[in-house]
């Protein structure tokens, strides 16, 4: 007798708990074998889905098959049981197996006629299909389940699904628990980590940190729930309010997290340094003062300390360097505001004669109106004039309407920020290091530092201010009738 396998397959684990399946198989394939003058020396059994490739059981066999060459032939009840995927099929046909479909009547080899391996294809893309079309029908029900406001998933800790009604319901017993989560992690007081002891604790239960963070976030507790990325209203009843939901997602974000002991430095985060392009960090020595040195991140480097009011003395050159005179601020502020005075006619004449136009344009349309009503022109022209007209008639409206939109006001934050640059240093000797550094974090993006000098790179507009008064170039154009400037 040859030598041969049988394979047996269910979907799941239902399937095999339900005990007729697969011992249904293997009495078929049990009572094929000895009929057909084969001997089975192996059986394989898998307990999962066949649309893609990689089952286990499957894999051994396809093992066992290459390693006995002498064995080539593989008895299983019908098609979808063997396969539901192509890569599982041509793996066989490779191996240039024999197989036997008891149930099908059908013996598929590399003698196999071609029209019996093209009904073989065609049974294999029709399992195929069976398992695609089920996935679609399966996730177009839990869509309308979701449209109904009833979850169409295992729902979380605190509830559980009732069978009966299809619905999800309050699972007493674990309901406290979902609710005292809420109630601990809102005081802000507690960490995953503390939070998760103190459930052990007074429940008895331990759950991990991953857990209790997936619960926390979870709006499924307010009576909303989320389905393929929407957000649905659920019919289940709401274990924590809304309020109480936010405060704990204002706990993760940080908003009312207890506040450690960690001193906040004024200058941290603003300086790097020359050397080694690594940050400059701050420490407190002998519990009173504040030093700046090199994170050393990159190895050893030549940057001294500094303590925080060498540094602050340095910072304040840089707002010295964008000071403008009081009297080029007070021409300045002179020659922009007129700027603002011609820029407002101009709107206004721009304003005044679109209202002409779109007059105009109306009075066009009313005087074509009358010539139609008075059979002058016929009503073909009229239609096809009377869209050209409308829509030019919109297009003057939306300019119209763009050009009375007040405008934010530039002349007037450009003359903020001239002020500023004038008095930034004067403020800045006035403050204290926290202050300080609120100052120039408008002023500057970054600086670097070496054991002498102080590099900054400007925000905007502060960079163009630097370079005119370091070039003392204040007039950015002349008009038409140019004349020597004064000193």
């Amino acid at each position: 007798m040859k030598e041969s396998v049988s394979y047996a397959r269910v979907s799941s684990k239902d399937q095999e708990r339900e005990g007729y399946s697969i011992p249904a198989q293997r009495k078929t394939l049990m009572e094929y074998a000895p009929r057909t003058g084969f001997r089975i020396v192996r059986e394989f059994v898998d307990v999962e889905t066949a649309k893609c490739a990689g089952r286990e059981q499957f894999g051994e066999m396809v093992a066992f098959l290459r390693k006995n060459p002498q064995c080539r032939i593989v008895i299983v009840e019908k098609t979808d049981r063997l396969y539901r995927n192509f890569r599982d099929y041509l793996t066989l046909e490779d191996l240039g197996v024999e197989i036997h479909l008891a149930k099908e009547g059908q013996i598929i080899n590399k003698d196999s006629k071609s029209q019996a391996k093209f009904m073989h294809g065609i049974q294999v893309l029709m399992a195929r299909n069976y398992i695609d079309n089920l996935r679609e029908e399966v996730c177009k029900g839990m869509r309308e389940k979701a449209e109904q406001g009833i979850y169409p998933s295992r729902p979380p800790l605190g509830y559980r699904n009732n069978k009966l009604a299809r619905t999800i319901e309050v699972d007493s017993e674990n309901a406290p628990i979902a609710r005292k989560l809420f109630a601990l992690y809102a005081t802000g007081t507690h960490s995953l980590s503390s939070l998760g002891k103190a459930i052990a604790v007074e429940f008895g239960r331990v759950y991990a940190k991953g857990h209790l963070q997936k619960t926390l976030k979870n709006p499924f507790y307010t009576g909303l729930f989320i389905w393929e990325g929407k957000t649905y209203k659920g019919t289940h009843t709401p274990l924590v309010s809304s309020q109480l939901f936010q405060q704990v997602q204002d706990v993760f974000q940080g908003h009312n997290r207890p506040k450690y002991g960690k001193h906040q430095f004024a200058f941290s985060g603003m300086l790097h340094c020359a050397y080694d392009k690594c940050r400059i960090t701050a420490e407190i020595k002998k519990n009173r003062y504040t030093y700046y040195r090199c994170t050393g991140h990159r190895g050893p480097c030549e940057l001294p300390y500094f303590r925080e009011e060498e540094i602050g003395d340095r910072l304040g050159k840089i707002l010295k360097d964008i000071h403008i005179p009081d009297n080029i601020l007070a021409q300045l502020e002179t020659s922009l505001l007129s700027d603002r005075g011609n820029a407002e006619v101009i709107r206004k004449q721009q304003g005044e004669r679109l209202q002409q136009r779109l007059a105009s344009v109306r009075n066009r349309i009313d005087q074509a109106y009358t010539d139609k009503l008075d059979g002058k022109i016929s009503e073909e022209l009229w239609s096809r004039k009377a869209i050209e007209w409308q829509t030019e008639e919109q297009q003057v409206l939306l300019a119209l309407q763009g050009c009375e939109q007040s405008q934010p006001d530039r002349v007037l934050n450009s003359i903020k920020i001239l002020e500023l640059a004038n008095k930034a240093y004067f403020l800045y000797l006035k403050q204290n290091s926290a202050e300080k550094a609120k100052l120039l974090k408008i002023v500057l993006s970054n600086c670097t530092v070496d054991a002498v000098s102080v590099y900054p790179t400007y925000r905007k507009p502060f960079d163009v201010i630097f370079q005119r008064v370091k070039t003392e170039e204040w007039c950015a154009r002349r008009d038409s009738n140019s004349r020597p400037s004064g000193s």
